[in-house]
């Protein structure tokens, strides 16, 4: 049921419970034991809203929400049961983690699934990171994999969280759009691999075989490794295949996220020869 009074007054103390329970939802462990995350911004609490994610509550600044659409969308949330919370733009300013924010920002109910509880949602590639530990890498990849046409992302061991603010933030949305999920090691993800004919595909820099000249298999997992050390070598020798990306000039290596947007891009591409997209 709807709180009335959280609707209709206006909260500017920064002390309210829910002014420190969005900040507590900052903390991946809390995120966790509540089951929820933060969203905030027009376009990404939009997609929340469009992908039919269970929202708990809308926290609306009044002075800076400006959007006619936006202000009918939260009317509309509100009108369904939906929990609308208005607060200033001071307590606004001070749980945001943008400048000049908008004034928008949801409490999404959500958790990362366990990899046995993984669905893709396409028959495209699927991006896997080795111990990934940028979240706005994570969150760049989630938006490059939805644009690019990729099945899911699956996270391996001890890796950035793809529903913690920065991520959700440099997803722009596209965390609603891309399934994920979570596993503790290799081993389970190279098993679910093999269960769902999926070969895995390194891609490492140490890798003979470049992007241009290999074939890749179209619903393949492209497996990369984390931003400093990149794929382990014990791990890419287990793949069915291992490719690099080339590189001419001064550059040792490609940031993370780009190299991912690099392979889907390239598999895009491929399924698209022939076709005038």
């Amino acid at each position: 049921m709807r709180d009335n009074a959280d609707v209709d007054d206006l909260i500017t103390s920064f002390t309210n419970p829910l002014v420190k329970r969005i900040r507590a939802l900052t903390d991946r462990k809390h995120r966790r034991r509540e089951g929820a995350f933060l969203v905030e911004g027009l376009q990404p609490v939009w997609r929340a809203v469009t992908a039919n994610w269970p929202l708990d509550t809308l926290v609306v600044a009044p002075d800076l929400l400006t959007n006619e659409r936006a202000q009918q969308m939260v009317a509309e949330q509100q009108d369904r049961g939906v929990r609308v919370v208005r607060v200033s733009a001071d307590v606004f300013a001070r749980v945001s983690d943008r400048d000049g924010p908008a004034g928008l920002l949801a409490i999404v109910g959500g958790a990362v699934a366990e990899l046995d509880a993984f669905r893709t949602a396409a028959p495209g590639p699927v991006v896997a990171l080795h111990r990934a530990a940028n979240p706005g890498n994570v969150g760049t990849i989630l938006r490059a994999a939805d644009a690019a046409g990729a099945a899911g992302l699956i996270l391996v061991g001890h890796s950035a969280d793809p529903l913690s603010p920065t991520a959700v933030k440099a997803s722009m949305g596209s965390v609603f759009a891309v399934p994920t999920a979570h596993t503790g090691d290799t081993e389970a993800l190279f098993a679910w691999a093999g269960r769902h004919a999926r070969p895995v595909v390194a891609v490492t820099g140490h890798a003979r075989n470049t992007l241009w000249r290999t074939e890749l298999p179209p619903e393949g997992v492209l497996l990369l490794g984390s931003e400093g050390d990149g794929l382990p070598d014990h791990v890419a020798e287990r793949c069915e295949h291992q490719v690099s990306i080339p590189m001419v000039g001064t550059a040792e290596s490609l940031n993370l996220a780009t190299a991912a947007s690099v392979m889907l891009y390239e598999m895009m591409r491929r399924r698209n020869a022939g076709n005038d997209q």
